[in-house]
């Protein structure tokens, strides 16, 4: 699918009266945002995708008629009546989809077969690991109080950024925040392994740690609380479409708005005279011209590539200096291995499990930083994943971006030969856990770190940027509110994205709104924003054609 400029972008100045041109350099769910409010409130855009499709990281790809979908495990606004789900609906991502909402957010099973569910109801919640662990009832308690706590409180601050919020929007938040500021401070304040490690219980020890199926290590108490009182609320649900019917939907939001992708489009510099960015140019040397360059990519590139350099602080330089490499601060690499199989695997089982791994089988993972599997029923989230009468299973694991990318430079052999050991290992995996599956398994789709870079740009393949509750969440919160999304020195730009405003779907597309609101504001345009008038249902034809990407299938 592809989307062509009418203007011509390669004139140097815009036409007298015209509207104000901003190019956009990625269609990732913040770039097509971006392009999305850029077009409601009156300005013209253009789209720059190396890639030959949307969405970024939040996307899928297609082996033997099964689609693969890589990135969306809940999505924050999916439940009617909240400003995440505004966000949602003004750019149509929801458009004619039906939601699928589950009752527990996780199960964790260890090495010997006992398990614990992570049940979003807090009563259900609490009556299971009072059956699990007995002796941890006080901390049980503690944790499903505090979850009914959570069930009470709205707060998405994902409409305005804090510097343009009117004096009502400001006491709508300190009247949502006020209430539960102590709650908020006391969970924010908590780390998860320090209150995980009060368990008497060794499998509640571990298993709190993965309730978001991988062990996020620096995170408190908050994020689990937030997320599963949404999922409760219905509000963290599963698209119909998944990631790619996600980016799809948005993309067909933005062009109906009168926005231009362009695929295939490589950045190498942005242009910059006395200042100001005035515009971009392609590999091959072609140049385009606007008055206004938003960067919605990787960070690093952006700032260090296509900027050189010459355009950092203080924040900058920490962000991107010393915390860039700092151990937990960027979320890391993820492998994935894609299955699709004849029939299902596990009818009465969760539809995501976390396996925690032996020292012994954890060995057998390439690259694993962590010792645990999650194992994922993907045709449960949503329908078209798979042929009739057939379905998909999606494992991950955290993953090292060096071990990968060193094996992919220095040995090519020996990285498509550490990718058939992730394909056997899950291979057997699932055969221990569902016998005769194996005979059943048509294809196993393996995909790096590595990967993730290649398509992405993405630095050392981190799918989500910067980690909250770290000291890049500070500093990330400083650019979008003291810095408004610039960079020092240079006018005429804007950054937009999780490099820009933190990780999370929602904090991409949030940041589009953002980034437009302040250029709104630069410019003297009223910010205007409205739903999507799309009614019509979602089905599978609308993802389009999909690539073969070659993450290379091991049968």
């Amino acid at each position: 699918m592809s989307h062509e400029p009418g203007p011509d972008w390669s004139i140097r100045d815009r036409t007298p009266g015209g509207s104000p041109r901003v190019i956009i350099i990625g269609a990732g769910v913040s770039g097509m945002a971006t392009g999305c409010y850029a077009q409601m409130s009156g300005m013209e855009t253009r789209i720059l995708e190396k890639h030959v499709l949307p969405g970024g990281c939040c996307t899928a790809w297609s082996r033997e008629g099964f689609i693969f979908d890589y990135c969306i495990e809940w999505l924050i606004g999916t439940g009617a009546g909240n400003d995440a789900n505004q966000v949602w609906r003004e750019l149509g991502a929801l458009d004619g989809k039906t939601m699928t909402n589950f009752e527990m957010f996780n199960r964790v099973v260890d090495e010997n077969g006992r398990s614990v569910t992570f049940y979003n109801d807090p009563d259900r919640l609490e009556r299971h690991l009072l059956e699990v662990s007995p002796a941890d009832a006080r901390l049980i308690r503690s944790f499903c109080r505090d979850l009914r706590r959570f069930l009470r409180i709205d707060l998405y601050p994902f409409l305005t950024p804090s510097p343009l919020k009117t004096p009502r929007e400001r006491l709508r938040t300190l009247f949502t925040v006020l209430p539960a500021f102590r709650l908020f401070w006391r969970t924010a304040a908590t780390q998860m392994h320090t209150f995980a490690d009060k368990f008497q219980d060794p499998l509640l020890r571990r298993a709190f740690r993965n309730i978001f199926f991988q062990d996020h290590e620096v995170f408190p108490l908050l994020p689990y609380l937030f997320n599963m009182a949404g999922a409760y609320h219905h509000n963290a649900g599963f698209p119909q479409g998944g990631s790619l019917g996600l980016s799809r939907s948005i993309e067909e939001r933005y062009t109906s708005l009168g926005g231009s992708i362009t695929y295939r489009a490589r950045v190498e510099r942005i242009l910059v005279e006395d200042g100001r960015a005035i515009g971009v140019e392609l590999r091959g040397g072609k140049r385009l011209y606007a008055d206004h360059i938003v960067s919605a990519c990787d960070g690093y590139t952006t700032i260090y590539g296509l900027l050189g350099g010459r355009y950092t602080g203080p924040r900058i330089d920490k962000l991107y200096g010393s915390l860039l490499t700092e151990p937990g601060v960027l979320y890391p690499g993820v492998v994935s291995a894609f299955v699709g199989l004849d029939g299902e695997a596990g009818a009465q089982d969760a539809h995501s499990t976390t396996y925690l791994l032996s020292q012994e089988q954890s060995r057998q993972l390439p690259g694993a930083s962590q010792k645990s599997l999650v194992v994922q029923l993907r045709s449960r989230y949503s329908d078209g994943f798979a042929p009739p009468g057939t379905s998909v299973i999606h494992c991950t694991y955290f993953s090292d971006f060096a071990y990968w990318t060193a094996l992919r430079s220095a040995n090519r052999r020996e990285y498509w030969a550490q990718k058939r050991k992730v394909a056997d290992f899950v291979r057997d995996f699932l055969e221990c856990r569902y016998p005769g599956i194996g005979e059943r398994i048509r294809v196993v789709d393996v995909a790096s770190p590595a990967t993730t870079k290649r398509y992405t740009g993405n630095f050392n393949g981190s799918i989500l940027a910067w980690k909250s509750f770290t000291d890049a969440d500070d500093l990330v919160t400083k650019v979008v509110n003291k810095d408004r999304m610039r960079l020092p020195g240079l006018r005429g730009f804007s950054m937009a994205g999780q490099w820009a405003a933190g990780g999370g779907l929602i904090r991409a597309a949030s940041s589009g709104r953002f980034v437009t609101q302040y250029l709104c504001q630069e410019l003297g345009l009223e910010f205007r924003a409205w739903e999507s008038p799309g009614r019509e249902p979602w089905h599978r034809d609308k993802l389009g054609p999909l690539p073969q990407l070659d993450a290379w299938p091991v049968r």
